[in-house]
């Protein structure tokens, strides 16, 4: 037996647990001042120097993603690193989110109106619309509004959202949120939405939240995963789409748990979490959790180590090889990045062996 470890053996818990602090604040502090994008590991790479809520092409050759929050939506080749402004050809007030459809083109989220002295008024007022994949023309509203981020199948022309009572005031109860889903159809050359059904209302759930939907989860899609935020800190949840049955994957009482991007085999999601340092989440890193109700959980970021910066929205290439990811800084407002990430799944997995 080593000496130090006979001594850690013989130490005063107490004694022991402040030397424990004392090294990880020393470490926390030999990072200060440092930007996590200076110290990546072999499997990730910077892929943009600025954009935020990347979104993958069908094939893993582009990378969707926003200019900035209210700003254009681009599109990034990933062979010959060209970016193309998709939205700069006509009039708007910007976007908070740009999602591609099954067909290629981009559904759309973002305001009729903006006031750069009230951002959060345009954020809670955001609007659909589908952008046609010749990137020709402009965008066409769908008449719906949605909270936050929609979920888009992978397979299909079919889309899921949230409403808040903000949005609809006169509709709905005070603090209340409810998610629908529906298809995206053309009828004479044009674009609109059908067969719009309810999928819950939050009145009607087994605890208290606001909702947000994430992801159909694959390969059936018969779930749809979505956000609790407020119960519990957070957590991951999801709705059986035809029982309504609905399951809390993360259950983690204090603990920050946001579901983004979900793996093509649907065994898991990823998961914004402030698992490792429990501050909430301006402090978020990547977690991967398996989605069996066990509560496991994998760390595949550490951006959080460093003060003053988080990893978030990630989201998982359909060949289930790439995540794409932003980072951003903890006082950040959520959403908003400062740059695009990838993520090697298979160089990750070759490190650890």
């Amino acid at each position: 037996m080593s000496m130090s470890m006979s001594m850690s053996m013989s130490m005063n818990p107490t004694a022991l647990a402040l030397i424990i602090f004392s090294t990880c604040c020393s470490a926390a502090e030999s990072k200060a001042g440092e930007s996590p994008a200076d110290h990546l590991p072999p499997h990730i790479r910077q892929a943009t120097s600025f954009g935020e809520r990347a979104d993958w092409s069908h094939d893993g050759k582009k990378i969707l993603f926003l200019s900035k929050t209210f700003g254009d939506a681009m599109e990034l080749d990933l062979g010959t690193g060209r970016i193309r402004n998709l939205t700069a050809h006509y009039p708007h007030h910007g976007y908070a989110r740009a999602l591609y459809l099954a067909n290629g083109d981009v559904l759309l989220s973002g305001p009729e109106q903006f006031d750069p002295k009230d951002i959060h008024e345009a954020r809670v007022q955001c609007w659909l619309y589908v952008l046609d994949k010749s990137f020709a023309k402009p965008a066409v509203a769908l008449g719906t509004k949605c909270s936050e981020g929609p979920a888009v199948s992978r397979k299909r022309m079919h889309i899921a959202w949230t409403h808040v009572a903000a949005e609809y005031p006169n509709e709905m109860a005070a603090g209340s949120s409810r998610m629908q889903h529906a298809d995206v159809v053309f009828e004479n050359g044009k674009v609109k939405l059908a067969n719009q059904q309810l999928i819950i209302d939050s009145r009607d759930l087994p605890f208290k939240c606001t909702m947000e939907t994430q992801n159909f989860r694959p390969p059936e899609e018969r779930e749809l995963t979505f956000s609790a935020y407020g119960y519990q800190g957070t957590d991951v949840a999801g709705i059986d789409l035809v029982t309504k049955k609905v399951t809390n994957y993360s259950n983690s009482p204090g603990q920050y748990d946001e579901p983004e991007g979900i793996f093509p085999d649907g065994q898991y999601t990823l998961v914004e979490c402030d698992k490792q340092n429990l501050k909430g989440s301006n402090h978020v890193d990547i977690w991967k959790l398996k989605l069996d109700g066990s509560g496991a959980y994998e760390r595949l970021t550490y951006f959080s180590d460093y003060p003053g910066y988080k990893a978030s929205n990630p989201v998982v290439s359909d060949d289930g090889k790439f995540i794409a990811f932003q980072m951003a800084q903890s006082r950040d407002s959520a959403g908003v990045g400062h740059g695009i990430f990838v993520f090697d799944i298979e160089k990750a997995k070759e490190a650890k062996r």
